[in-house]
């Protein structure tokens, strides 16, 4: 009996330590995974030991949960954080205060944090011991998708008016009778057919007709006036006598870190 309650700490205890094992978190000291990073995949009962105490703006979940408190020994408010990136840590209320951190196994005791949605996956950011280079820069070219003129939509009011439908039908009868009294012959019906166009207009014209009050839409347009400011930069670099490019939202400097592959960190 003993042996196997033995036995079976110790698979508990191997499990654990799997778990352990499989987890990975990496803290970064500026905000959108910048700057000097720590990485941990056990737990860190006091970050001061390693010069990152109440330093981590944005955090990187790569395996695993984790735990990451306020205070050493992990005392105090407490989140757990699931895969993910996480670009700024001042929306869940931790930026620069963490000093405790471990992997979660099972139930955690506090409420778990999802990660918040990005448009595109941040493949920039330095790895756990990745070695790292500098790449000569050769050519920055801006790019901007703005156009040089701006349109909008205005309501406005005008006044419509409306034909007098009546007035119109006993012009025309009028005019058709006096151009009848006129010449004789081919010449009696034309100007019959011109009286009654004539006496119609007039007709529809003369009072009565009232006018409406609408609504419609304008479109109006203008010249942008001032300078474009680039979308992004389009960046080529040239490292171990191949050219990279890669798309920045600042111009960079004279050259750009790289990994050995000539991927951009940044």
């Amino acid at each position: 009996m003993t042996r196997t309650i033995l036995k079976s700490l110790i698979a508990v205890a191997a499990l654990a330590a799997c778990a352990q094992a499989s987890a990975q978190i990496t803290l970064y000291r500026g905000e959108g995974f910048r700057g000097p990073s720590f990485t941990a995949d056990r737990p860190i009962g006091n970050l001061e030991r390693f010069g990152f105490n109440d330093r981590a703006s944005s955090v990187i979940v790569e395996r695993g949960r984790w735990e990451a408190c306020e205070h050493a020994r992990f005392e105090g408010r407490c989140v757990i954080l699931r895969p993910g990136q996480y670009p700024s840590l001042a929306s869940l209320g931790m930026n620069n205060m963490i000093s405790s951190l471990r992997p979660v196994q099972g139930r955690a005791r506090v409420a778990e944090v999802e990660p918040p949605p990005v448009e595109r996956r941040y493949d920039y950011y330095p790895r756990h011991g990745e070695e790292l280079f500098q790449a000569n820069v050769t050519s920055v070219r801006a790019v901007t998708t703005q156009a040089q003129q701006r349109c909008w939509v205005d309501r406005e009011q005008v006044v419509r008016s409306e034909p007098n439908v009546p007035g119109a039908i006993i012009g025309g009868v009028i005019g058709g009778v006096l151009g009848h009294q006129i010449g004789g012959g081919r010449g009696k019906d034309v100007a019959t057919a011109l009286g009654a166009v004539g006496g119609a207009a007039v007709g529809a014209n003369a009072g009565g007709g009232g006018s409406q009050v609408v609504t419609q839409d304008v479109q109006r347009c203008r010249t942008v006036q001032g300078p474009v400011r680039p979308d992004y930069w389009d960046v080529a670099y040239v490292f171990r006598g191949r050219e990279h490019h890669v798309q920045m939202s600042s111009p960079p400097g004279a050259t750009i870190t790289v990994n050995r592959d000539g991927e951009p960190r940044m």
